[in-house]
């Protein structure tokens, strides 16, 4: 296909690909990131995502049926990297005061990456007329920014007790 010929469709299609990739990496990642954090409240706000990432991969899945394409994704390089680097963190700050800190930095980069992409799903598919996609890709949204929140207010906690 000429690249002259790409739609917004088509690009929906391929970051929704991309989005579905991710996904499927930080439910694998948070598993690793409870594991590793110090905090108990860490690794349960992980432990927490983790089965909310489940429901948004159905979500994903169920945007794939709406628009008749079968749920695949394409490596998401962005994710390979941060994952990557949460478990870089995971080792070289194993039992040092900054581990929790370091993990929470790398679950914020992943769930900025988000925000941006559920972001962009939701314009996309609200100029292409798909409403019900909206919906869905709006319920993911919202919990994304949540959980940012949450890591923020974690992060904020950390540093006060450290501090105190």
């Amino acid at each position: 296909m000429d690249r002259s010929d790409k739609t917004l469709e088509d690009l929906f299609l391929e970051t929704l690909k991309d989005t579905y990739s991710a996904e499927k990496q930080i439910l694998r990642a948070l598993r690793k990131m409870s594991k590793m954090a110090d905090s108990e409240r860490l690794a349960f706000a992980f432990d927490t995502h983790r089965q909310e990432t489940e429901r948004q991969i159905e979500r994903l899945e169920s945007v794939f049926e709406e628009l008749g394409q079968t749920p695949r994704g394409k490596p998401c390089e962005a994710v390979q990297g941060i994952v990557a680097e949460a478990e870089e963190i995971g080792e070289e700050f194993k039992g040092s005061e900054a581990l929790d800190a370091g993990l929470i930095a790398a679950a914020q980069a992943v769930e900025h990456y988000e925000i941006t992409r559920y972001g962009s799903l939701r314009s996309w598919a609200s100029e292409l007329g798909m409403e019900k996609i909206v919906k869905l890709v709006t319920e993911t949204l919202e919990e994304e920014k949540k959980t940012d929140a949450l890591l923020t207010r974690l992060a904020e906690e950390r540093a006060n007790q450290k501090a105190a």
